[in-house]
């Protein structure tokens, strides 16, 4: 942790991180007013002491929304990089544990499906399957896992003809013994600085999803939604979309420059020597 703080990317990924976490723990436990209360009265109020971010069309205080919509977007961004870590490590030790014929055409379907984008599959999914929060963040999770499995798969190949994948061969150990003990602990740094960056993806394909209507459904506040339903005031009212938009730039920024700082830090082909 230190060093990670003494990476310049790594301190401002965590401080941004940071911030988003905060914010999404504070309004499980409070917020300023209730961001599901319409009051069309209040309908458009200037910031004020009262709503720090004014209201928005239906006097909904929109800084309580933004709590309640860090909340939304750290829990689908959680749940799509585990569904993408759940499926894609297994198919990345799956690639290399396979005859060879089998893992190049695991290897080409993996391919392909690399090529489709995400944000379409899970247009379909969402689709199909209704419109929720935890419904695009599976299929955002499923579109990501063959991003991990394409990632680890050749960490996966270079640990198991290591000298000690090879010593554990020789001692009559099993290839999914081998893998899961030796292979895949050696292959960590690789794994966990490609999650990080699918949580800036994934946290960003939650707010696309919700700015095109797919995403997280009304009354929930959602940073997307809420980006969408200002849009109409950008030029009457240009500051309502700021929040919602720097919100969006936070999570992803944050997490990707945390991805960097644990690349410096974790993978010895790109360590960088501090003073």
């Amino acid at each position: 942790m230190i060093a990670l703080l003494r990476n310049p990317s790594g301190l401002v990924g965590v401080l941004l991180v940071a911030v988003v976490v905060a914010a999404a723990l504070t309004s499980l436990l409070w917020t300023p007013h209730d961001p599901l209360i319409v009051d069309p009265a209040a309908g458009w109020l200037a910031p004020s002491a009262s709503h720090l971010l004014g209201t928005d069309a239906l006097g909904r205080d929109s800084f309580s929304a933004l709590l309640v919509g860090a909340q939304v977007t750290l829990g689908s961004a959680l749940l799509a990089t585990a569904v993408a870590a759940a499926l894609g490590l297994p198919l990345a030790a799956i690639i290399e544990l396979t005859p060879p014929m089998l893992s190049a055409f695991l290897q080409r379907f993996v391919d392909i499906m690399i090529a489709f984008p995400t944000l379409i599959l899970a247009v379909i999914l969402v689709t199909s399957f209704g419109s929720s929060t935890w419904t695009a963040a599976v299929a955002v999770g499923l579109g990501a896992s063959v991003v991990v499995a394409r990632t680890v798969a050749p960490e996966l190949r270079r640990a198991r003809s290591s000298d000690y994948a090879l010593l554990a061969t020789a001692a009559g150990a099993s290839s999914g013994r081998i893998m899961l003990h030796h292979v895949l602990p050696n292959a960590g740094s690789t794994i966990v600085v490609r999650l990080t960056q699918i949580l800036a993806g994934s946290a960003l394909a939650e707010a696309g999803l919700s700015y095109l209507g797919f995403g997280t459904p009304t009354p929930t506040p959602s940073w997307g939604r809420t980006l969408a339903e200002m849009q109409p005031q950008i030029m009457t009212r240009p500051e309502v979309l700021l929040a919602p938009a720097l919100c969006i730039v936070i999570v992803v920024l944050g997490f990707n420059l945390l991805g960097d700082g644990l690349r410096d830090i974790l993978d010895p082909r790109t360590r960088r020597s501090t003073p």
